[in-house]
């Protein structure tokens, strides 16, 4: 049927073109020109039958301006220009909700729009809830104002290293209120500078610290500790706190930024060999002091046993280990630990794995997430049993139920660490 006089279609294409119920590029026309009909002429302005004509999208944009596409029929845009409209039809409710105006913007707002990677974007993608855990990376710079202190060659003394290390895992942990809350994954010697490189898994770790930092409560606490633990009268110090190239020393007021450029500074590296050394050195320290204040007279002939490391020996596996106020014997991870963890973890598996990867260089986070897709039709018990075997193939004898109690309670799971060590025995019998 040819089209109505004056009319042509378009070839163009509308980038977004208005949404519609009906066919895309259809309107409905007149069938014939009433400047053609018997009674157009005689005035008497019979309705015209209708019919479907296709029209170009261009055409149609620049009718409709601004308006949606029920606002378009509203008014009678669906006829052609220097034709009477019918009475429109009329339009469902739904379709006018569902109803989204043409994007009209001027040069200045579309410019100042947020592009999708834009730095307002990122922060709120990135600061707001994400399933993705939060983790950064920043480096602590510490320099003694005194001459005749340098903090460097005193980590560099092996007599000395352990007292330092020590003094700085305490004042970390009195910043985040939480000896997990921030992670040291190497320390470096750059003189005058001692570099403390720190890995935050929490977003919540890293603000206590950066507001401990900004007041002066770690400087405070990291004097003491180094003072006690070295003997000395005093040690002055001086710290600065970057992320990257970002100084945040200058922006400590703004707290949200800071967070911002550590989160965007992730660890490239592991934790180092040395300070998972020096972490087990400090743990069998603290066994031996929990010990010998805590055991009874009669069991203290124990502590001359050969097994127990002394303090001043070299850093060794621990052999016992501390537990809800109770002293267990450590020791290498059984196949039944491994199938009763598979069954009871459920979907904190990979919480637990996260736990265990600052120790274990074959649970880097890659490897958790490909297990995840790896085993994902198998389900949760062959994800867990997967993981733990990971952890138990990498480590050895250094796989000990130890290490997997401390993960699992550092993530809520005491009634699985209960039941891996036994205490629940006597209930299901």
């Amino acid at each position: 049927m040819q089209a109505a006089a004056g009319w042509a279609p378009s070839c163009h294409r509308s980038p977004r073109p208005p949404c519609s119920t009906q066919p895309s590029g259809v309107k409905a026309r007149e069938a014939q020109s009433l400047s053609s009909s018997p009674s157009a002429a005689a005035g008497l302005g019979a309705a015209p039958t209708l019919a479907w004509a296709v029209e170009g999208p261009e055409e149609r944009g620049k009718r409709w301006g601004n308006l949606s596409y029920p606002q378009g029929l509203a008014q009678g845009l669906w006829l052609p220009s220097g034709l009477s409209p019918r009475p429109p039809p009329a339009i469902p409710a739904a379709l006018q909700q569902r109803a989204v105006p043409w994007p009209c913007r001027s040069a200045e707002a579309e410019a100042a729009a947020p592009r999708p990677g834009g730095s307002g974007c990122r922060r709120v993608l990135k600061m707001a809830g994400s399933s993705a855990p939060w983790i950064g990376s920043a480096y602590l710079f510490l320099q003694s104002t005194c001459k005749t202190i340098a903090l460097p060659s005193l980590y560099e003394s092996s007599q000395k290293k352990p007292s330092v290390f020590k003094a700085l895992k305490l004042a970390l942990a009195d910043s985040t209120g939480s000896v997990n809350g921030v992670d040291m994954l190497k320390v470096h010697c750059s003189h005058p500078h001692l570099i403390v490189q720190l890995k935050f898994c929490k977003q919540e770790n890293c603000r206590r610290f950066l507001q401990s930092y900004r007041e002066g409560v770690l400087q405070e606490s990291l004097q003491n500790h180094l003072q006690l633990a070295l003997a000395m009268t005093t040690v002055p110090l001086e710290m600065e706190l970057k992320a990257g190239n970002e100084h945040l020393d200058n922006m400590l007021k703004d707290e949200d930024r800071c967070l911002e450029c550590i989160y965007r500074e992730k660890p490239d590296r592991l934790r180092d060999e040395e300070i998972t050394e020096l972490e087990e050195y400090l743990q069998s320290l603290i066994l031996h002091q929990n010990i010998n204040n805590n055991l009874p007279a009669k069991d203290c002939a124990s502590l001359n046993s050969p097994s127990l490391p002394s303090p001043d020996s070299s850093p060794s596996p621990q052999v016992t280990f501390l537990f809800q106020g109770q002293q267990f014997a450590n020791r290498t991870l059984t196949p039944d630990d491994h199938q009763k963890f598979a069954k009871l973890v459920s979907k904190k598996w990979k919480q637990v794995g996260r736990s265990l990867q600052r120790n274990c260089r074959a649970l880097r986070d890659p490897v958790i997430d490909n297990l995840a897709l790896e085993y994902d039709r198998e389900g949760l018990y062959e994800q867990a049993y997967q993981l733990l075997l990971r952890f138990i193939q990498s480590e050895g004898k250094k796989a000990t139920i130890a290490r997997l109690i401390a993960a699992l309670e550092e993530n809520g799971l005491t009634s699985l660490a209960e039941e891996l060590l036994g205490l629940h025995s006597h209930e299901d019998s």
